[in-house]
C-alpha cells in the first residue's frame, strides 16, 4: 500500500502544473466538447451510406433481406442518425451554455444558500454536494425533454416501435427521477465520504467501493429497479425452455431462473441477454423475439449470449473498466488540488481556495473529453472482438459438445440475427468510421459473411445457403 502511495504522490509532483499554471481551462473544454461534438456531427451527416447499397446488391444480403426491407431499416437509419444531429447539437450548445455563463459556480451557491435555510452550513459539504448535482440535474434533463418525447412519439411512433403511452411515459420519467434520488444521493454520498475520511489516500478505499456498488448493482437492477418498468415472468413449458434449459446444462451455465419480459409494454425491438452472479445466472427474453423467431433461432440467439459467459466477457470488460477508472481517479487529486481551476469556470475565490471534491470531480471529467471519445472507440472495438468470439462459439458448438444436431446452429443464428434487424429496422450497413465510433457490434453485414465463411471451413469448401 505504501509503495502505492509513494507511486502516486510521484504522480502529482508531475502534475503540479495544474495548481500553478495560468491556463483558460474553460476555453479548453468548450474547444474540445465542440470539437469532439462537430466530429460526431460530421460522421452522421458528412458519412452517408454509400449510395450503391441502397440497392441491396451486397453479396452478403442480398440473399437474406428482401429491397423493401432493407430500404426500410436504411430509411429508420437516416431519420435516427437526423435525430440524433439535432438532438447532439442542442445537448452540446446547453451543456456550452452553463459552462459559459457560470452557471457550475451559480447551482453551487445556490446549493448552499438553500441548505443554509434549514441550518447546514458550508461545514455540511456533502448535504451541499447533493443539492448542487439535483440543480445540475434538473436544469440538464428538463429541457431536453422534448427530445425525449419526439423521439418516443414520433420517431418510434412513425416507424412502428413505439408502445408508449403519454401515462407510461410520465409514470417511467418520475420513477426515474425517484430511483436516482433514493439510489444515487446515497451512492454520492458514500462517495464523497471516501473522500473525507481517507484524505490523499482515498484510491484504494474508493476503487474497493465502487466495485462492491457495481457488483451489488448486478442484483440490485433486475431484481428491484426493472420490475418497476417491466414484468418479468418464468418462461411457460414448451420447446423453447426445453432447448435452453439442455444448452445451459450441457454447457454447465448455472441458470437459475429463465425469465420472458414484457418488451413489448414500451417498444417493438427484441432482446436477449443474462445476468447475475457467477454462481447464479438468469436468462431473460423479450417476448418480441419469442414471438418473431422460431425456437430454434432463439436458442441460437442464446449461444451466442452463452458464449460470452464461456469466454468470461463480462469479467474482463469489468477488469478494463476497473483499469479505465484507477487511470482516471490516479490523474485525480491533481485538480482536486487546483483552485486556478475551479477559477477558470467563474466559481468565487474563497470557493476555489478549498475546492468542493464534487466540482472539482465535475470539471475533471469535463477537461477528460477529448481522451474519454478516443478510450470508448478502443472499447467499441474490444466490444466487437467478443461479439465475433460468441458468434463463433454458437457456430461451433456441434464440435465443442459432440452435438450433431447443432451443425446448422451458424445458420440458425444468422436467420435469427436477420430476423432481429429486419423486425427491428437495424441499419444493416453502414460507413466503416460511424461505426468505428459508435457501434460495439458489428455490422449484420460483416456477421454473415463471417458465418458463410465458417460454413466453408467444416463442409471444405462449400457454401450450404441455409441462412
Amino acid at each position: 500500500m505504501d509503495l502505492l502511495h509513494s507511486q502516486l504522490a510521484a504522480l502529482q509532483n508531475h502534475l503540479a502544473w495544474v495548481s500553478t499554471e495560468p491556463i483558460n481551462w474553460k476555453l479548453y473544454v468548450q474547444s474540445f466538447s465542440w470539437g469532439v461534438c462537430f466530429f460526431e456531427s460530421y460522421l452522421l451527416y458528412m458519412a452517408p451510406i454509400p449510395a450503391v447499397l441502397e440497392t441491396c446488391s451486397s453479396a452478403e444480403l442480398a440473399p437474406h433481406i428482401e429491397a423493401t426491407a432493407f430500404a426500410n431499416s436504411q430509411v429508420y437509419g437516416r431519420d435516427k442518425a437526423r435525430f440524433s444531429f439535432v438532438s447532439g447539437l442542442f445537448r452540446q450548445a446547453l451543456d456550452s451554455a452553463m459552462i459559459h455563463f457560470g452557471v457550475y459556480a451559480w447551482a453551487w451557491a445556490l446549493a448552499g444558500s438553500t441548505i443554509a435555510r434549514f441550518g447546514y452550513g458550508p461545514q455540511y459539504e456533502i448535504v451541499q454536494s447533493n443539492v448542487f448535482v439535483g440543480i445540475l440535474y434538473l436544469l440538464s434533463t428538463v429541457p431536453t425533454l422534448p427530445l425525449s418525447l419526439y423521439q418516443t412519439f414520433v420517431l418510434e411512433e412513425k416507424h412502428g416501435f413505439n408502445k408508449t403511452t403519454p401515462a407510461l411515459f410520465v409514470s417511467d420519467l418520475f420513477k426515474g427521477w425517484g430511483l436516482t434520488v433514493v439510489i444515487g444521493a446515497p451512492f454520492l454520498s458514500a462517495f464523497l465520504w471516501v473522500f473525507k475520511w481517507a484524505g490523499d489516500r482515498f484510491l484504494p478505499w474508493l476503487m474497493a467501493f465502487l466495485l462492491a456498488f457495481q457488483i451489488s448493482m448486478v442484483v440490485i437492477y433486475p431484481t428491484v429497479i426493472q420490475p418497476l418498468f417491466n414484468k418479468l415472468s418464468p418462461l411457460q413449458p414448451g420447446d423453447l425452455r426445453t432447448r435452453i434449459e439442455a444448452l445451459a446444462g450441457r454447457l454447465k451455465f448455472p441458470l437459475k431462473h429463465l425469465y420472458e419480459i414484457d418488451g413489448s409494454k414500451r417498444s417493438s425491438h427484441s432482446n436477449a441477454y443474462f445476468f447475475g452472479l457467477p454462481w447464479s445466472k438468469h436468462i431473460v427474453i423479450f417476448d418480441t423475439l419469442i414471438k418473431e423467431s422460431a425456437p430454434e433461432e432463439v436458442e441460437a440467439v442464446l449461444a451466442h449470449e452463452l458464449g460470452h459467459w464461456y469466454f468470461n466477457h463480462p469479467t474482463k470488460l469489468l477488469c478494463v473498466s476497473q483499469v479505465h477508472l484507477f487511470s482516471i481517479l490516479a490523474l485525480f487529486p491533481a485538480f482536486l488540488h487546483a483552485p486556478p481551476v475551479l477559477r477558470s469556470f467563474d466559481f468565487s475565490p474563497a470557493v476555489a481556495a478549498k475546492p468542493p471534491t464534487i466540482v472539482a470531480f465535475l470539471l475533471f471529467q469535463m477537461i477528460l473529453t477529448p481522451i474519454e471519445a478516443v478510450l470508448s472507440t478502443a472499447m467499441n472495438a474490444l466490444s466487437r472482438r467478443f461479439e465475433w468470439q460468441a458468434d463463433d462459439f454458437a457456430c461451433e458448438l456441434a464440435q465443442r459438445l459432440d452435438a450433431p444436431e447443432m451443425h446448422d446452429m451458424g445458420a440458425r443464428l444468422g436467420r435469427a440475427l436477420t430476423t432481429l434487424h429486419v423486425k427491428n429496422l437495424s441499419t444493416v450497413w453502414v460507413d466503416w468510421l460511424y461505426s468505428a465510433y459508435h457501434h460495439s457490434h458489428p455490422t449484420l453485414t460483416e456477421r454473415l459473411r463471417a458465418i458463410e465463411a465458417y460454413q466453408v471451413k467444416v463442409n471444405g469448401g462449400e457454401t450450404k445457403k441455409e441462412l
